[in-house]
């Protein structure tokens, strides 16, 4: 048995499955339940590797019209990829298929009518769009980025021709690998004007789930660039939609709290991060997507002034990834600059690629502090030159500059005596006198009940018969009683 003997079971079995996601689309586009293109995009997840090209090409000539504008250039982006027969001319009484090395031969095709109405040369603008995403997918996934900014040229305008609500997650999916290969060809300036077009007309449309997608790739744009202002002027000036996918939502949040990172405010990046964790799809595909998070989480942490727990760099999934991070944290744990400085220079490319290189710059002070905290708990009174040789500083002056910012920021309890050329710890104050737990306490509460208002707006409940007589009973008894009230009141 040969090989293409082989794989032609497989390739039949791609086209059936590809098929069976046409016809839920379109079950979608009349019923107007998103639900059926959810479960194609689940579904999608597992064969995508395995679609081929002709698998495409045999799909786009069962669905489109011969004379259909769209049908050139989808059959030219797959052309190169195409092993076998990539072209099908319709005449009236029979078919041509031209192969690959010019023979013509009779073919029988089949047409199920699933896009195709009868009589009519049109087609579903939702399966129209879909085998736009599935060309987008096959060569993002062969990696052919130059083939794939080519083509999406023609998705923008396909997109702009449209104007459906039912197109509004599969909007967002294309969209996605739009900036995706712009991001890939390091042309991420000219795809701006067309996502500000695409937010304002999602916003017009109320297209949930495709304003929701625009935004975080809009601000994965301004990150990439450094135009941190910018970011963040687009979150004070939309509102993001909460009802999108969690997937979506959890990008957002991410995003978000890079930003609200790099412009000092860890409190809300903390809540954020938190939130994006939480979010993120439990699934073996979002694995990277965690790891980063989880390191952004954990640099925030550390710049807080909290060390993250130990069981954060025990998962199996995560531990390697994490070894850099783990090794940052032990050295602001310890307050030891040499470890600190060692961490650098043998982790830094890979700091560097995660993009937290400077983040990571930002714990030098964290170690000093914390390693001038540990000093005022185990001396009494030390000298500035004490304090220089254990922190590994330049000069006494350094250090002096040094612990006072520190006592200033209130990380110690402590004063100096300049004239002699020390510092002296001040008694250590019952921490239950102060306001800190009850500050501790209410923060936890309020995640607490964050936590509940979310599972509580989750929660789906189908109106059925049995609930709407539930309903009007209750209303009745409402109306009596009201009466009986008046009747009373009447009667005094």
């Amino acid at each position: 048995m040969t090989t293409e003997q082989e794989t032609a079971p497989v390739a039949s079995t791609v086209v059936d499955q590809l098929t069976t996601f046409l016809a839920l689309i379109r079950s979608s586009a009349v019923k107007f339940d998103p639900r059926y293109i959810l479960k194609v995009f689940r579904e999608l997840t597992s064969i995508r590797r395995s679609i081929k090209a002709d698998d495409l090409i045999s799909l786009i000539n069962s669905v489109y019209p011969p004379s259909y504008p769209t049908v050139e250039y989808l059959i030219g982006a797959l052309t190169p990829f195409s092993n076998g027969t990539h072209v099908i001319i319709r005449n009236n009484d029979q078919s041509y298929s031209v192969s690959s090395n010019g023979n013509n031969s009779e073919m029988d095709v089949d047409t199920d009518g699933l896009a195709v109405e009868e009589d009519s040369d049109e087609v579903l603008p939702e399966i129209d769009i879909f085998i736009h995403l599935l060309v987008q997918i096959f060569l993002h996934d062969l990696g052919e980025t130059k083939a794939l900014h080519t083509f999406n040229r023609h998705v923008i305008k396909a997109l702009k021709s449209y104007n459906k609500r039912t197109l509004d997650y599969i909007q967002a999916k294309v969209w996605y690998y739009v900036f995706r290969s712009s991001e890939l060809a390091n042309d991420l300036i000219n795809i701006r004007v067309e996502l500000m077009n695409a937010l304002r007309t999602a916003t017009l449309r109320h297209d949930t789930e495709t304003r929701a997608s625009v935004i975080t790739l809009l601000l994965r744009d301004y990150i990439l660039t450094n135009d941190i202002n910018q970011a963040y002027n687009l979150v004070e000036k939309t509102e993001f939609p909460n009802e999108a996918t969690n997937s979506v939502v959890a990008r957002y949040y991410y995003y978000l709290a890079r930003i609200q990172t790099i412009q000092l405010d860890y409190s809300s990046a903390n809540e954020c991060v938190i939130t994006a964790i939480r979010k993120c799809p439990q699934t073996k595909n979002a694995l990277g997507f965690l790891q980063s998070a989880t390191k952004l989480q954990i640099l925030i942490q550390l710049l807080t002034g909290e060390i993250p727990e130990l069981s954060s760099f025990d998962d199996p999934l995560l531990a390697k990834s994490l070894r850099p991070y783990s090794t940052v944290t032990k050295a602001v744990r310890l307050g030891d600059l040499t470890i600190f400085n060692d961490s650098l220079e043998t982790f830094g490319e890979h700091l560097k690629k995660d993009n937290n290189y400077n983040l990571v710059l930002r714990l030098r002070q964290n170690v000093i502090k914390t390693g001038i905290r540990i000093i005022s708990l185990s001396y009494k009174r030390i000298s500035l030159k004490d304090i220089c040789i254990k922190l590994h500083l330049d000069s006494e002056l350094t250090a002096e500059y040094i612990v006072a910012k520190a006592i200033k920021d209130g990380v110690v309890d402590a004063t100096i005596n300049h004239t002699k050329g020390y510092m002296e710890s001040d008694e250590v104050c019952y921490v239950y006198s102060t306001t800190s737990p009850q500050e501790e306490f209410d923060r936890r509460i309020k995640f607490c009940m964050q936590l509940h208002n979310d599972s509580v707006k989750a929660m789906r409940y189908p109106m059925n018969e049995d609930r709407r007589d539930v309903d009007a009973d209750t209303q009745a008894r409402e109306r009596e009683q009201e009466l009986l009230q008046f009747l009373q009141e009447e009667d005094f």
